[in-house]
């Protein structure tokens, strides 16, 4: 693949000493668009220029290609850049098959591509899980192909992952009721290293998903620990757990906007009390626990000077913590509540009852808030 990128991402991303990638989404209309264009004049392009949504016009290498009576199969190798996502790598491959005139363009899922099997989600069920941008993508340059070549434009496209129902098995796709493999991303056709857009649109068709499912009760939980505690808890559906990781504040915003009866924050007593700090992005490379901060809270539990000074030069916030509980001084029940208290501070009167749960790593509740 060229690393040429006129107007595009790559060279306001040079500060930061990272390579930006491209979508799965980017790679299957490169795919299509060499494919249609062999069906049509026994060549493929490699390689093989498109137009990104936002006019930046990258070009791929083909790493297989096969041209045979009444379709064509292109495939292009996922160079995610910097960015950790778990489908660099992946070949995805798309067939295009001609069609009689006025089918118009037809999607399908192929082998390592999910199929769509809950409501909620911005396609129907039953569809093949090309999300509505990669489809737009796909469609346009499927028309211009046809217009440079005199052809209708009525083709089945069909897109394929090598390995993808292996690789969806550690992203939120079975979570989610996309069944069969991955789901082919991306709204502008670039990614950006570390900004996590994909995670967060997890998030975001997580309670979607919830939602169309009737829930009223969702979590966002930090990990598996503190979904299993949830779950004890509460016993919670597998669809009203959203996998919150670091992103407190991508939960918060999407719910403000699209409302649940009640919300459960969980996770490890020092995760949440950079939420209680006002923090919504809990990564420890951009935020970190403030001991200040938990020592001001064990003053207000009734802690003396003391032991605010060990709260306040402790390890660890689990080290600060059991100096607490040693004393009888409730520093957990204290940062549940005053995370609880930031959560409905973003949520900003949205209809949504909060309550918030921390735990140590083991899974034991070491502080929860009340309902509120």
């Amino acid at each position: 693949m060229s690393s040429e990128v006129k107007g595009g991402r790559r060279a306001q991303l040079e500060h930061t000493g990272l390579r930006p990638g491209w979508t799965t989404g980017a790679c299957a209309t490169a795919a299509t668009t060499a494919a249609y264009a062999a069906l049509l004049t026994g060549e493929f392009p490699d390689p093989v220029t498109i137009t990104l949504p936002k006019g930046q016009t990258p070009s791929f290498a083909l790493a297989v290609e096969e041209l045979d009576d009444g379709h064509a199969m292109a495939g292009v190798v996922k160079d995610a850049g910097d960015d950790p996502d778990v489908t660099h790598g992946a070949l995805v491959r798309v067939t295009v098959r001609l069609l009689p005139a006025g089918s118009g363009v037809v999607f399908r899922a192929g082998p390592g591509v999910g199929t769509v099997t809950r409501a909620g989600l911005p396609l129907p069920v039953g569809e093949p899980a090309v999300n509505p941008v990669p489809r737009q993508m796909m469609r346009d340059h499927v028309a211009e192909v046809a217009a440079r070549h005199g052809a209708p434009g009525d083709v089945e496209i069909t897109v394929s992952v090598d390995d993808g129902e292996e690789i969806a098995r550690s992203t939120w796709n079975p979570r989610l009721g996309i069944l069969g493999g991955l789901s082919i991303l991306g709204t502008t056709g670039i990614v950006v290293p570390y900004s996590c857009s994909a995670w967060i649109d997890s998030i975001r068709r997580g309670v979607d998903v919830a939602r169309a499912a009737g829930r009223t009760h969702v979590a966002g939980c930090t990990g598996s620990t503190s979904e299993k505690t949830v779950v004890a808890e509460y016993g919670l559906p597998e669809d009203a757990l959203l996998d919150m990781g670091d992103f407190a504040g991508a939960v918060l915003k999407y719910i403000r906007r699209h409302p649940v009866d009640r919300l459960t924050i969980c996770g490890g007593f020092a995760k949440l009390s950079k939420l209680a700090a006002g923090h919504l992005d809990l990564h420890s490379a951009r935020s970190q626990v403030d001991k200040g901060f938990l020592a001001e809270l064990a003053r207000r539990g009734g802690a003396d000077e003391a032991l605010a000074a060990e709260v306040a030069d402790a390890n660890t916030g689990l080290a600060a913590l059991q100096s607490c509980l040693a004393a009888g001084v409730p520093l957990g029940d204290l940062v549940a509540a005053t995370a609880r208290d930031e959560a409905l501070a973003v949520l900003r009167g949205a209809p949504v009852v909060v309550d918030v749960i921390c735990i140590d790593r083991a899974g034991a509740v070491v502080g929860r808030s009340a309902p509120a």
